[in-house]
């Protein structure tokens, strides 16, 4: 007996996917940045001290030129990575597991941490405050808008309504 597979099913396969996607995407960014500590970290702390930049004296006030602070951001970007891939490999694991009701709301929150750090720590901390589009050199806009962007599918996709009538397979 064969039997047609559902929206439903459907939603859960792409909202698992896309979150084991990201999961494994983050959890390589991690573990890459903590077994290769000092490229990003030079990526950092070139981007806060926008010594790469035009160097408007009207914007310069904003660099941070002190290397433990550069370092300490750059540590935290680090730890939220990880946390951000712990959460959602979670997530992968209740899609995987059928616990939709656990798994949207886990998913949900690894994929606005992404967004958080890819959209508010990347593209407009990075991009605008500290001016990294004006850099040729440590410029980290695209593959920010690229993870941003992705991440957003994911959360959408993640959002979409089941079927009414379609039991949950979990309680929580």
């Amino acid at each position: 007996m064969t039997t047609t597979p559902t929206r439903h099913s459907g939603l859960r396969l792409a909202a698992g996917v896309l979150t084991g996607i990201l999961a494994l995407y983050i959890a390589l960014v991690a573990f890459g940045n903590i077994t290769d500590f000092g490229t990003n970290q030079q990526f950092v702390r070139h981007v806060l001290a926008m010594d790469t930049t035009f160097k408007d004296h009207d914007l310069m006030w904003r660099a941070v030129t002190s290397t433990g602070l550069q370092d300490t951001a750059y540590v935290l970007v680090i730890v939220w990575e990880t946390a951000s891939a712990l959460v959602l490999i979670w997530g992968t694991w209740l899609w995987a597991w059928r616990k939709d009701d656990l798994a949207r709301r886990i998913s949900t929150y690894g994929l606005l941490m992404l967004l958080l750090l890819f959209g508010a720590g990347f593209i407009a901390i990075g991009g605008e405050w500290f001016s990294m589009w004006q850099s040729k050199t440590w410029n980290g806009l695209e593959a920010a808008t690229r993870i941003f962007t992705l991440s957003g599918v994911a959360l959408i996709v993640n959002q979409l309504p089941s079927r009414r009538g379609e039991a949950h397979e979990d309680a929580s």
